[in-house]
């Protein structure tokens, strides 16, 4: 296994039952070289035939779109057995437009910013849990939300209310003890501000999770902070569980907010139930959603083909009732148009990654 699969964020939240500790053996082949670095490449391409519901706000199109390309290194020491500090920089890379840029978060629609940089993070590794600075993973995304954030194209992880990466926090996370794990983060105003137009506040996160023989059962709280004077909370809810080579997780979240502006409004509510098989090197996924206000009945169907240990190729179906992840060729939040009123995606492509 490779390093940067060993320590990435995204394993951290993954079913496994293991949050922090590499193996024992990882962990001997640290000590005799306890300094390590791993650059490292994926480049995520489709080809994708997409179809709007309402065709006078949006023509069909057939075009390629980047699919989150990336483009980091690691570097960690480690002190001793049970010491380790760690850090992340990792750009995006839109290969549809040939530019270093976040293929969604392009700036635009009234924001004065755009994704030029997915992580930049530092992080201690301790008995007492782990505690990273910088822009990084959110936990309440780890923790509720990437459990159903397993597709492979563009169109994964639009199901949720909830951000992925906010610069400028401070997170926590505890050791797993019989089964019991817990954390949180801290994100300033300036890490929480998305336009010029809103005078956003800290941004507070917190999770608890229970894992046993393949079952994982999480909650979690992502309080926005009082933006412009106005209450602006998340709470969710996950439960996993894994059965050989067949795993099945369903995700609830729910805002609570008294700004009359809010886009989403008060007691939205966002249901997911996705479901996987894994048979030789395919991977079969499925996941039927209602994210109320955000796409409403949501339908996502997937396979992934394990064609070499560095490369998988892809095919998937994804429709929405209302507009969420929808946008015009080769754009992404600047081309987003909620009368397109929906649609459907066929999409086809291939991740491949490899360090050097």
């Amino acid at each position: 296994m490779s390093f940067t699969k060993t320590y990435s964020p995204i394993a951290l939240s993954s079913l496994a039952l293991s949050l922090l500790s590499p193996s024992l053996s990882a962990q001997e082949a640290e000590l005799s070289d306890p300094f390590r670095y791993d650059f490292y490449l994926s480049l995520r391409m489709q080809a994708e035939s997409v179809h709007p519901d309402n065709e006078t706000a949006m023509n069909d199109y057939r075009g390629l779109r980047d699919a989150f390309s990336r483009i980091g290194v690691n570097a960690a020491y480690r002190f001793s057995e049970d010491y380790r500090l760690f850090g992340q920089l990792e750009v995006p890379f839109d290969t549809a437009n040939f530019r270093f840029g976040d293929p969604y978060d392009q700036g635009g629609a009234g924001r004065d910013d755009r994704e030029d940089l997915r992580v930049a993070r530092i992080g201690l590794e301790s008995p007492m849990g782990t505690v990273v600075a910088g822009q990084q993973w959110m936990p309440y995304y780890n923790t509720i939300t990437y459990p159903v954030d397993q597709f492979s194209t563009f169109y994964s992880g639009f199901a949720t209310y909830t951000t992925f990466r906010v610069k400028e926090t401070l997170s926590y996370v505890s050791p797993t003890m019989k089964g019991f794990s817990f954390g949180g983060s801290y994100s300033s105003a300036a890490g929480n501000e998305r336009s010029p137009s809103r005078i956003d506040d800290r941004r507070i996160q917190t999770f608890a999770r229970y894992s046993y023989n393949g079952t994982v059962l999480a909650i979690g709280m992502d309080d926005r902070g009082n933006t412009d004077g106005y209450k602006d909370r998340l709470y969710g809810f996950s439960a996993a569980k894994r059965f050989n080579n067949w795993s099945v997780v369903f995700k609830y979240e729910t805002t609570d907010t008294d700004n009359p502006n809010s886009f989403y409004g008060d007691g939205a509510e966002a249901f997911n139930l996705y479901t996987e098989y894994r048979h030789g090197k395919n991977t079969y996924k499925a996941m039927i959603a209602d994210i109320e206000s955000y796409g409403e009945t949501v339908l996502h169907l997937g396979i992934d083909h394990q064609f070499r240990e560095d490369l998988i190729l892809f095919a998937e179906y994804y429709q929405e009732q209302e507009t969420a992840a929808l946008t015009g060729k080769h754009e992404g939040l600047a081309g987003f148009n909620s009368g397109i009123s929906g649609g459907k995606v066929f999409a086809a492509g291939f991740r491949y990654h490899f360090g050097f």
